[in-house]
């Protein structure tokens, strides 16, 4: 067993954890992990982030709106935004970004990611990035706000991963580098460098194999990090232990 597993990025807000999210919660510790941040997609799953992160002492929240969460956006979502970021417990801005994946008007999506750059440069706060198929779009705004951050579930090349990396940025992996036909994955597995990799499930999506399809938590990053420790030829716990230490840096957690 794995223990020291820091998931870098959730929604235990997400439906499918209704019928038993706080003991599955609860379990957590004895399954090998000791942190979750939980991400947010509008301002009021932020607040649900939060108060989770206040329940549960190995979890911490992000703030921010998703670029799939535009419609009805509140005019002052930025005020409201600036003062979730103030809560001791909310470690980051996110996740935002863009997604062409959708018919989402681009120009929108656009302006409120560039205008959540914005904010995390007045507040000093590490961004937590959603690209996809947005690649080009996404790396223009970045290069322009140089935040610091993370890209999520980083879906790019390793060509794009040196770009990312020249931004001083942290990529996550996930549970698709176990997949079958996960070339690339499996590349910037193997690319990227040591101490700018975390871990995370993306849950209740994502999960790795051998429980690909069903619902993800935290605790399978067991199986993601025993995975990409093989493309690295690597110890497991030591792989998970690195990317723990560069999760707490990147989101100024105490180690």
């Amino acid at each position: 067993m794995l223990y020291n597993i820091f998931d870098a990025h959730a929604h235990y807000d997400d439906g499918w954890f209704d019928e038993d999210r706080h003991s599955l919660l609860a379990a957590m510790p004895d399954k090998g992990v000791c942190g979750i941040v939980n991400a947010s997609v509008d301002l009021a799953s932020a607040r649900i982030a939060i108060g989770y992160a206040e329940q549960y002492p190995f979890m911490y929240a992000c703030a921010g709106i998703h670029p799939e969460n535009l419609e009805g956006l509140a005019e002052d979502y930025i005020a409201q935004l600036t003062e979730l970021l103030k809560h001791p417990r909310a470690v980051a801005l996110g996740e935002i970004g863009l997604d062409y994946h959708w018919d989402i008007p681009r120009d929108v999506q656009n302006r409120v990611f560039e205008e959540q750059l914005r904010l995390a440069q007045e507040l000093d706060v590490p961004v937590v990035i959603h690209d996809r198929e947005a690649h080009g779009d996404t790396m223009e705004l970045l290069r322009k706000y140089r935040p610091k951050g993370l890209m999520h579930c980083f879906s790019g090349s390793v060509e794009m991963l040196k770009e990312v990396m020249k931004l001083g940025m942290y990529i996550s992996l996930g549970g698709t580098v176990t997949f079958k036909n996960a070339r690339v994955p499996v590349e910037v597995a193997a690319a990227v460098p040591i101490d700018r990799l975390l871990l995370e499930t993306d849950a209740p999506y994502l999960s790795p194999v051998p429980y690909r399809g069903k619902r993800n938590d935290s605790s399978n990053i067991a199986f993601t990090a025993q995975r990409i420790a093989e493309i690295r030829g690597m110890d497991a716990q030591e792989l998970v232990d690195i990317t723990t230490q560069n999760a707490k840096r990147l989101y100024g957690i105490d180690p």
